[in-house]
């Protein structure tokens, strides 16, 4: 979660006034502040391919583009959004993301303005691989990482959060001509044990995969008074849950033999445990990443953590937290229970008006 004050926190379980700010760039020069928004949200998403993803809708229908160089076109131009809170001593304000413009459009007599963003990893996944591209030469992870993200942003910042600073030997891989970018980052960082998005401040972000029973909590929701309970549902789905993972690596650049780890549910108290009433649910996971018997096994152990993790979709509606990220873990306390969970998927509103639905994954029982 992103680091704000005491005050803040506190203020999020009373009465505030929240202040909305958009400040538009091109080239990194700003262009345009202080766009005045009328709706909107930023969409934050573990799962999707791109973490956070804006919409937004401003009434002044001069503020859409005709020309290639306004604020609001769609040639480079981005969109700074944050969201915060107004105190007698002045505003704190969180970041919500830097947005890529898509899609702006208005009638043009009536207006709105409408509009979508999305964060870097789609400049990354749009630069496709103009000819066959390989990592060989790059003796980490983190180095060849580097090397494919800077090949299209220059001077990118990317850091390495996960808990042990993990950076290992990472194998030779080729991509062909046409193949995209993204995907292999993704793919060199699944093969160090990690996830990788774009953060809120703009960062290209390596950390853990998110677990509730050992991620910190970064927030505590909790129903009756001084709490941010609004709503509460419970929807117990099986998609996406798996009770065990094949891990496959097949490397001809490497001149490899082809390997195989395989991890299993064998926990006798889980409810997917593998050969149980639930069935047997494996996944497959293939990359010429995994060279070796160990690497396969290794990655395979780390997987099946977040693959059986329940999928118990507990969507809740709360008092806004726009610092929250997609992998926090949150604990809710509700209906006579105290959980935690891993934040899978939110929506932030830019105005008041806007409610803040949060869908939950991997409900675990905190321990007494």
């Amino acid at each position: 979660m992103y680091a704000i004050s005491d005050n803040f926190r506190q203020a999020l379980t009373a009465s505030h006034r929240i202040v909305t700010k958009v400040d538009a760039y091109y080239d990194g020069v700003l262009t345009k502040a202080d766009i005045p928004v009328s709706d909107g949200s930023v969409s934050v998403d573990r799962g999707s391919k791109i973490r956070r993803s804006l919409s937004l809708t401003v009434a002044d229908l001069s503020y859409l583009p005709w020309d290639a160089t306004d604020p609001l076109a769609v040639y480079g131009q981005t969109l700074v959004v944050s969201r915060g809170i107004r105190f007698a001593n002045g505003d704190e304000m969180v970041p919500l993301g830097t947005f890529r413009i898509n899609e702006p459009a208005a009638d043009v007599h009536m207006g709105p303005v409408t509009l979508t963003g999305v964060t870097a990893e789609a400049t990354i996944a749009d630069d496709v691989f103009m000819v066959p591209t390989s990592t060989k030469g790059y003796g980490n992870c983190v180095q060849a990482i580097e090397f494919l993200i800077r090949q299209t942003i220059p001077g990118a910042p990317i850091v390495n959060l996960t808990s042990d600073n993990r950076n290992p030997v990472c194998p030779v891989a080729t991509w062909d001509a046409g193949g995209d970018r993204w995907d292999a980052v993704v793919q060199v960082a699944t093969a160090m044990r990690a996830e990788i998005y774009v953060d809120a401040i703009g960062r290209f972000v390596l950390v853990d995969l998110p677990n509730p029973l050992t991620t910190p909590v970064s927030w505590d929701i909790a129903e009756g008074e001084g709490g941010t309970l609004i709503s509460a549902s419970r929807q117990m789905s099986r998609t996406a849950v798996y009770n065990a993972v094949v891990v496959s690596g097949e490397n001809a650049a490497a001149e490899t033999a082809p390997v195989v780890g395989v991890a299993y549910d064998n926990d006798p108290a889980s409810p997917t445990k593998w050969g149980g009433p639930y069935g047997r649910v494996p996944k497959n996971y293939t990359s010429a990443l995994v060279v070796t018997a160990g690497d396969a096994q290794s990655l395979a152990n780390y997987m099946i953590a977040d693959l059986t993790a329940p999928n118990i979709q507990t969507s809740i509606s709360s008092i806004p937290n726009p610092a929250l990220e997609a992998g926090d873990c949150i604990r809710v306390t509700y209906a006579g229970r105290k959980e935690l969970f891993i934040a899978q998927s939110f929506s932030v509103p830019l105005t008041a008006e806007g409610d803040f639905p949060i869908t939950l994954r991997g409900g675990k029982e905190e321990p007494a």
